[in-house]
């Protein structure tokens, strides 16, 4: 097995200079005046104090009948023995992995992690956030993410993400979970949706089934529309409000529930902190994200109700009275219809746009600050 050895000295450039001055009985000045340089660059030079230039290599290479790429060398190792005295690579080494392990600079950012100023504050900073003790610990997730498909996530960020998300959800005290209450009440849950200042009530309704509600911003390549999991026997739903929009926050919401009616299998984030990886591995088969999602599809639209409108139309142009029409019918909000319209190709994406309304300024107080 090879190792690297470090010198105890490096002979400057200056010192090998003046042994081939001494050899040929040559002075400073003799120097100076061969290389047509001041006497005080070349009293720098052999000094150390300035260095050589790849111009200076070149002089000194036909002055003494050597190689510029010689001095260039001499030069080079000489500045990196001398850098390499007060080096910490350890520590180098030990930031580069946490920074590989969590978005760090995005979490400071967010003062999801704190300001640090040494290698070790960092490194216990990273372990607070995962909730482990030592960086030597294993630390493992089981989640349901809802991301957009064909992109690859980077599972750091996501880490983060539900991290954040389990740490405000810790902070919340729902009523016990009640699932056949939650399914018996759906639809009564789902008529809210026909007024989008309801929306501020979701929060509320969900902790009384015995549901963690978190809305936390997603962060940069995740791809998050929402997620589900468990803390202890309480589920946890948290949406990231990608797209604000009235259709996407009642999709992915619903979307979400089913999971977790349903019991659909989840996703796992391993992190083992003293090799600094992190991996995901997904245990949710597609077969279960499309049952979830047709699920959400018919709780928010009668699939029936939903048909007979499509055949009332059909040839027809998709005119907002129309649109608001069947939303009122369905108790839903117009958005609501338009998104499922705009999914389905019957609506271009750019018409009536001022339907989908946004849902985050009926959400202040609830979405996690930036």
């Amino acid at each position: 097995m090879s190792r690297d050895i470090t010198p105890a000295r490096v002979s400057s450039p200056g010192r090998i200079i003046q042994r081939e001055l001494n050899a040929r009985g040559w002075t400073q000045t003799d120097l100076a005046e061969i290389i047509k340089r001041p006497v005080q660059t070349v009293n720098e030079i052999i000094r150390g104090n300035k260095q050589i230039t790849p111009d200076t290599a070149l002089e000194l290479a036909a002055a003494f009948g050597t190689s510029a790429q010689l001095w260039l060398n001499l030069e080079s190792n000489y500045r990196l023995w001398l850098s390499s005295r007060n080096f910490n690579a350890e520590s180098i080494q030990r930031r580069g992995k946490l920074y590989t392990l969590l978005p760090v600079r995005e979490l400071v950012r967010r003062e999801w992690l704190p300001p640090t100023k040494s290698t070790d504050e960092l490194e216990q900073a990273v372990c607070d956030f995962l909730g482990v003790k030592e960086a030597s610990d294993a630390y493992k997730m089981v989640v349901n993410f809802r991301c957009s498909s064909g992109k690859e996530p980077d599972v750091p960020s996501k880490l983060a993400w539900i991290k954040r998300v389990e740490q405000l959800a810790k902070k919340q005290k729902p009523q016990p979970f009640s699932p056949e209450k939650l399914r018996e009440d759906l639809p009564k849950i789902l008529r809210s949706s026909e007024e989008i200042a309801n929306i501020r009530n979701v929060p509320e309704i969900l902790s009384n089934y015995g549901i963690h509600f978190v809305l936390v911003p997603q962060l940069p390549k995740t791809y998050i529309d929402g997620a589900a999991f468990y803390i202890g026997n309480s589920p946890v739903i948290a949406l990231s409000l990608r797209y604000d929009r009235i259709d996407s926050f009642w999709f992915n919401l619903c979307h979400e529930i089913s999971h977790i009616l349903y019991g659909h299998g989840q996703s796992y984030l391993d992190v083992n902190l003293n090799d600094y990886e992190t991996e995901g591995k997904e245990a949710i088969s597609s077969d279960e994200e499309n049952e979830a999602n047709e699920r959400a599809r018919n709780w928010l639209i009668d699939p029936g109700a939903y048909q007979q409108f499509l055949r009332a139309v059909k040839g027809q142009y998709f005119s907002r009275q129309a649109i608001t029409d069947f939303a009122k019918a369905q108790h839903r909000h117009p958005g609501i219809i338009l998104g499922r319209l705009q999914n389905d190709g019957y609506v271009p994406y750019k018409n009536l746009r001022k339907l989908l309304q946004k849902v985050t300024p009926f959400l202040e107080g609830f979405i996690d600050c930036l």
